[in-house]
């Protein structure tokens, strides 16, 4: 898989590289000569799937050109702890200056795609489809959500741009759910799919009667959700979100909804432990 738009990606980390060299590497350029060498290999340190190798070259180039990088495996594969995943030749300095930024990079995108495997094999067996959210690091949003489809999930929308999502303080501003849907409607016509939040079943009424794009069920109970799916009865896409983790998605999945939306997969990832070493 590609990574979307690799000028965007370039100046994520430019912006990043910048934060951490700023006017320059003092204690590398003070050690070591620009002349010597380094080589290097990326290791696992603990069991995962990797995302995010393309981005860590690229951040590396970022610095010098002269560099070696080359992958022993592919974004998407699972790895074994003491698994080398890449090497590294090139300039002493430029390796030490972009080694962070680089491992920052590729530990929380590997993370994240770590998380969301785990979340799909859950789900395995089931129609569901584990979804991201708006939950991410500012800046960050193309990188993370990239590293969950490397993980095996999907994408919701990627902006407020991109999809209607009318949730309970658009309901409350609109006066009904009825309203705000038609509201969009009068505005966009048909131009972006429109998802509508529920709170309960009688919510889930009226907006089937509206026949929108999807209805996202939120913070609903496992008894709810269930007689959720038997109301609506195959007439919209159901999507779940709240109070979903690693012992509860299996639950929800078994339901019978579309789709399962899960914030912690983006805010509240641990990095995988991977480490550069240097010869």
């Amino acid at each position: 898989m590609n990574l979307p738009d690799i000028k965007e990606v370039i100046a994520i980390i430019k912006n990043a590289l910048k934060e951490d060299i700023g006017k320059g590497d003092v204690t590398t350029e003070s050690i070591v000569s620009a002349d010597e060498r380094y080589s290097g290999y990326f290791i696992a340190k603990e069991n995962g799937i990797i995302a995010g190798l393309s981005v860590a070259e690229y951040t590396f180039r970022e610095v010098s050109n002269n560099i070696y990088f080359k992958s022993y495996i592919k974004d998407g594969q699972r790895v074994s702890a003491g698994d080398k995943i890449a090497s590294i030749d090139g300039p002493g300095r430029t390796i030490l200056k972009a080694e962070r930024v680089a491992l920052n990079f590729l530990q929380r995108m590997s993370g994240i795609a770590t998380l969301t495997r785990k979340f799909v094999d859950k789900t395995e067996g089931t129609k569901a489809v584990i979804l991201d959210t708006r939950k991410t690091v500012p800046g960050l949003r193309m990188l993370d959500k990239y590293a969950v489809k490397i993980g095996g999930g999907q994408n919701h929308r990627f902006g407020l741009y991109d999809m209607v999502m009318i949730k309970d303080n658009h309901i409350s501003a609109a006066g009904s759910i009825t309203s705000a849907v038609v509201m969009v409607r009068t505005q966009h016509r048909n131009k972006y799919p429109i998802e509508v939040e529920v709170k309960n079943l009688d919510e889930l009424r009226e907006t089937l009667e509206l026949q929108v794009d999807r209805i996202m069920l939120d913070n609903m109970s496992l008894e709810e959700i269930k007689k959720a799916v038997k109301i609506t009865d195959k007439r919209a896409p159901l999507e779940i979100s709240g109070n979903v983790n690693l012992k509860t998605v299996e639950n929800y999945a078994k339901t019978g909804v579309d789709f399962i939306s899960v914030g912690m997969l983006t805010h509240s990832v641990e990095a995988l432990d991977i480490s550069l070493l240097i010869k």
